[in-house]
């Protein structure tokens, strides 16, 4: 079985112009330009959650830092204040490490840089402080945030997370 293929010859006329039209030139630029408008937002918006996403991460990552000291304090791996309930006195002391019993016990290789304030400080809360407190009384580390006042896209502060 063979098939045959057959060209079709368009017939242009003599003084007859092949090509688009004004009125097809304007629609299709209209709608590229709303393609356009369409995908700006789009990746404004896309560097904003790559931020929020690192953020995110960076506040995991100092938490379980945290959780991992107060773990090891409760284990009795290393000497605690008495009055730190065995959180850390800082966030430096989670990078530079503890002794502990002969080793060196490091819980965060270094102390990340928010990503919306872009400098490597933190709100610091103690369990001393006030649940609602904004200023750290420095006794230990319990919690951290973000310095940030800035509003994130689900409508939330970064200094609430």
């Amino acid at each position: 079985m063979q098939f045959k293929l057959r060209q079709r010859s368009a017939a242009v006329t003599p003084g007859h112009q092949v090509g688009l039209t004004l009125v097809e030139l304007i629609v299709t630029v209209a709608i590229l330009a709303i393609l356009a408008s369409a995908a700006v937002p789009l990746a404004r918006f896309r560097a904003q959650r790559e931020k929020e996403r690192e953020l995110r991460y960076d506040l995991w990552q100092m938490r379980d830092a945290i959780d991992r000291y107060k773990d090891a304090a409760d284990r009795h791996a290393f000497q605690i204040k008495l009055d730190s309930q065995g959180y850390p006195p800082d966030l430096d002391t989670l990078v530079k490490g503890v002794d502990a019993q002969g080793k060196k016990l490091k819980f965060l290789r270094r102390i990340p840089v928010d990503p919306i304030t872009g400098k490597a400080e933190w709100n610091l809360r103690s369990m001393q402080d006030e649940p609602n407190s904004d200023s750290w009384g420095g006794q230990n580390v319990f919690d951290v945030g973000s310095k940030s006042q800035a509003t994130a896209l689900d409508g939330t502060k970064y200094s609430d997370w």
